[in-house]
This record gives structure tokens, sequence and C-alpha cells, in this order.
């Protein structure tokens, strides 16, 4: 069999279009197949912001944001596209642990200080505290539509097939020749190896291929606050732990001209499937989000303007899952917080696929999951 092309990926999200990017870089012929149209709200790569940081408690991703900050900014000169806002980032909260972070932050070089509840409260009016406030000037925000756009583009540009509205049904490996990946349409397409990053919809794909671990598909609701007249500063991006564990930060484009502030919980999505989601945003999650606002961020207008849902897919330790099975990669990176690795994680899919490269930390292995 000659294959239609070295690497096939699905998904063409954030991690499926870096992978295209990175794969094309090296030459290799690659087609990206996405069973949407450009530019979707299906998945979780839509958007005008992502957070991008490199507060971890985890000295791995805090290396991790090392790296994907410095392709993130090669993506930028290659496609001569502005993606990255850098507006710094604070973390605090009892459950947050700022201290812990700051302390990880140090081992691995990354500049950063601690600030008082008070002294973080003068430096950002109409935002509150209650303990100590990390925060690291590395932090902002990353266009992620755009990102699409630009990993695609550029991928294109370079030779890759690029086929929005194909769904993949089925793939089928094909022993040491590679896979063969089954059309919605009937038709087929072939590779040496095929990279799966096709989020909420991994498992209906690779699920009788590869031992997938239990992955958990829920239902986020985000929402946008404008800012109040007394907010004269640009907030950094925020990370809090207390009673509700929330992120918040610029909103962008879909924040309109007044830069509103886009706010969410972390982890209090209603479990569903990629087929099933409802897209209606749950009542009781505006309602802690408004509560929070009034009680947290008192300089926004209390009362949400826009609010939309997104999916995340998670392992149950929020580890990331990068590996290889015979031909097929899996790429399920995301657990909520992978939006800012994506051109990391580009890199190490296509380290997988071709057996060059130093890869992705045994630590998200098939194995590693159990």
């Amino acid at each position: 069999m000659t294959p239609d092309a070295d690497l096939a990926v699905v998904g063409a999200g954030l991690m499926g279009a870096a992978t295209a990017w990175a794969a094309s870089r090296r030459g290799l012929d690659v087609v990206l197949l996405e069973q949407f149209a450009p530019g979707h709200d299906r998945g979780s790569s839509h958007g005008s912001a992502r957070i991008v940081r490199r507060a971890y408690a985890d000295a791995l991703y805090v290396r991790m944001t090392g790296r994907a900050m410095s392709l993130w900014r090669e993506l930028e000169s290659d496609a001569h596209v502005s993606l990255l806002r850098m507006t710094g980032g604070l973390d605090h909260g009892a459950g947050r642990d700022p201290e812990g972070i700051a302390a990880v932050l140090a081992d691995c070089g990354v500049p950063h200080d601690l600030l008082s509840a008070s002294e973080a409260a003068h430096r950002w009016p109409g935002l509150r505290f209650a303990g100590p406030v990390l925060h690291h000037e590395e932090a902002g925000t990353v266009d992620a539509a755009r990102a699409v756009d630009a990993f695609v583009r550029r991928a294109g540009e370079r030779g890759a097939q690029v086929r929005h509205g194909y769904e993949v049904r089925r793939i089928v490996v094909l022993g040491e020749e590679g896979v063969r990946l089954e059309g919605a349409d009937g038709s087929t397409v072939t590779a040496r190896r095929v990279v799966v990053s096709a989020g909420a919809w991994v498992r209906d794909l690779v699920g009788g291929l590869v031992p997938l671990p239990e992955l958990v598909v829920t239902q986020q609701q985000v929402f946008h606050f404008a800012c109040g007249d007394e907010v004269a500063a640009e907030w950094p991006v925020i990370v809090h732990k207390a009673d509700l564990s929330t992120y918040s930060l610029p909103g962008g484009r879909d924040g309109g001209p007044g830069d509103a502030r886009k706010i969410a919980e972390h982890d209090a999505g209603a479990p569903t499937t990629a087929r099933t989601r409802s897209g209606t945003v749950d009542p009781a999650a505006r309602e802690r989000i408004t509560a929070y606002v009034r009680d947290w961020l008192p300089g926004l207008v209390p009362e949400p303007f826009n609010e939309a849902t997104c999916l995340y897919t998670s392992t149950l330790n929020e580890d990331f899952l990068l590996d290889r099975a015979g031909p097929v990669v899996v790429a399920s990176p995301c657990s909520g917080h992978g939006a800012k690795f994506a051109p990391l994680i580009g890199e190490w899919t296509t380290d997988l696929a071709t057996g060059r490269g130093p890869g992705p930390d045994a630590r998200f292995s098939l194995a590693a999951h159990g």
C-alpha cells in the first residue's frame, strides 16, 4: 500500500492544528481532517481568550510552560500574527497555596513575587484578596481561535491537506502498513501514522484500538462581566481557589469593546458527551459566579452580559494523555488546562508519530494512567 500521507491528524482544534503545524515544519506529508467548519464552537478550542501562565505547583508543568511560551512566539513570527497578550498572573486563595507555588517557581528560576492582600488590592483596584497573593509577569492570554487559524494556515502553506467537513467514522489499523480512516461520506484516507486529537470524540474513535483510561467529558460554563468605571488598570489573569475554584481573564474579542472579564469555575461542569451536550448554561452556575463577582471582583458590573458553554475532556488526575499504540497516537491533553501548551503538544505528538525527538514525559503515557 502506498499511503495518502505520512501523517493523518483527526481533529483540527488547538492540539490537532498544532500537530499539523509541527509535522509540516518537519517536512512530513500531512492530512488534517476536521468534521466541522472552520471556527466552530462544538469543542474546546473556540473563543478569543485562554490563559497562558507559568504558575503551577508541579515543576514538570512549569518547565513545559517555558517551552510552550517560546513556541507560541515562534508561531507568531511564522504566521505574522499577534496571539499573546501578556498581563501578568495572580494566584490566591487557601486552596491554591500561593506560597507553595512560589517555591516551585523559585526552584525553576521563574521570576515572581508574593504580595500581601492589602498590597495586591492597592495595586489592582476593584479586586479583593484574603491571604498571600502570588504574582508573576509571564502570564496572560492567547487568542485560541486565531491560533487555530494560524496553525492551520501555515501547515497548509507548507503543503498539508486540510479537509474541513470530513467526519472520520472509523479507524482501521493495517499492521505495518499504517492506518485507514473511513469517512462518513464513504471515502477513505490512508496514512503511515494517525494522531487522534479529537477531544470529547476521542473514545468514539480509538476506544477499541487503544487501552484508554477513564476520560470524563463535562460541559462547562463561562461568563463575561463588564468593567465598572473605577477599573482603570488592566487586571492580570487570575486563578483563585477558595469556596469556588475559579479563573478570570480579559475576554478579548468575546468581551466586546469594553474588554469585559471572562470568568468561570474550573471544575463544576455536568457530565455529558460530545453528541449529547445541551449547550444550555446552568442557571445555578450563573448564580454562583454572579455571587462570586460581587464578593471578590467588586470592580465589575455584577451581572453577566454574555455566556457560553464548552467541553472539558479530563483524565482523573488532570494529567495529559499523550502516547502511541502501534500506528495510533492519542492526544487528549486538555483536562481544562491544555490550551496554553498547544504548540508543545504538537511537537510531542509529532515526536510520537515519527519516533524522533524527546516526546512527552512518561507520566503522560497510557501505562502511567493505568
